[in-house]
């Protein structure tokens, strides 16, 4: 790069993410030698900004707090991400940040070149997110004091409600934020209970970093796996058996079921066995066949596909008979 103004503000931005940066990685992110990496330093310095150089193996540059800050640079593709994730959060159920979002996604277009606009706006319009339903607000200050102990490895205290409406204070080490669906989860070891645990944000009462800070852990999974299957373990599971007036074939074509599933009775019906966790995925797929079908097993599934009947009529404008 013999570009040396444009040189210095990619380095100024590389030195703005809260890290010891090597001289080597610098050189190599730079395309320089490590002499005009500290030839560059030198100069940043004599505009006022505090760059720190500490010494060793594991010593680097880092952009200390001053008098002098840089402003914030970003490069084309950190532009648009923020840009897009503020039409996410825009969306998103924490309490009092969606209008903080539009107006932040206002400032940040406004000031983005007519090309990032234009990258911006075209994957506005081709995405939707798949939120359903409306889900429990979040405090922001809960998400921002949660994420901080993420970053420095430091344990959290904070108070928490169960499902089963019991409470109780935790002791935690938090590894990440999860967002899933309409709402937030913390992954996180809790010191207590001596294993993993994740928690339901909009349930954590006032959090409150120790102080203290240990080696980082990191579960057997994924976080995002992690969640999902323990989220799914803990559902409730129905064991399904349905009598379907409608050739086992199609059945099996229309539902997707496996042809184990599906036992034939006669050349018109069968009878559907299986298992799944929620109610109104089993009466939608039902309901979807367009043909008669009893129900025998969960009772369940049998009262809310009556409650459904009720609505429709409800819907229809017809009386529930009494």
């Amino acid at each position: 790069m013999t570009d040396t103004p444009g040189r210095l503000l990619r380095l100024l931005s590389l030195l703005q993410t809260p890290r010891e940066w090597p001289g080597s990685e610098l050189a190599e992110r730079l395309r320089v030698g490590p002499r005009t990496v500290r030839r560059d330093v030198d100069r940043l310095r004599e505009l006022g900004y505090p760059v720190q150089a500490s010494l060793g193996v594991t010593g680097g540059y880092r952009l200390v707090a001053g008098k002098a800050m840089p402003p914030l640079l970003l490069d084309d593709e950190e532009a648009v991400a923020i840009a897009v994730g503020l039409r996410i959060a825009a969306g998103n159920p924490i309490d009092g940040i969606e209008e903080a979002s539009v107006r932040a996604l206002t400032k940040v277009t406004q000031v983005l070149p007519s090309r990032l606009r234009h990258r911006v706006g075209a994957l506005g319009a081709a995405t939707v997110p798949m939120i359903t339903g409306s889900g429990p607000g979040v405090d922001p200050q809960t998400l921002t004091v949660i994420a901080g102990t993420v970053t420095a490895h430091e344990r959290l205290r904070f108070g928490y409600r169960a499902g089963d409406g019991t409470s109780g204070d935790r002791l935690v080490e938090p590894y990440r934020l999860v967002a899933a669906g309409r709402r937030w989860y913390l992954l996180a070891y809790d010191n207590n209970r001596a294993d993993w645990r994740f928690f339901r944000v909009d349930r954590i009462r006032d959090p409150q970093p120790t102080g203290v800070r240990v080696p980082p852990r990191e579960p057997d999974q994924d976080p995002t796996a992690f969640v999902t299957s323990r989220m799914y373990s803990l559902a409730p599971t129905y064991e399904v058996r349905a009598t379907v007036h409608l050739p086992a074939e199609q059945v099996v074509q229309r539902l997707g079921a496996a042809p184990a599933d599906v036992h034939v009775i006669d050349e018109r019906s069968c009878e559907l066995r299986g298992h799944n966790d929620t109610l109104e995925w089993l009466a939608s797929r039902l309901l979807m066949l367009g043909c008669e079908f009893e129900v025998h097993e969960p009772a369940e599934l049998r009262a809310y596909l009556e409650e459904l009947g009720n609505r429709a009529r409800r819907a229809a404008g017809t009386k529930n008979p009494g």
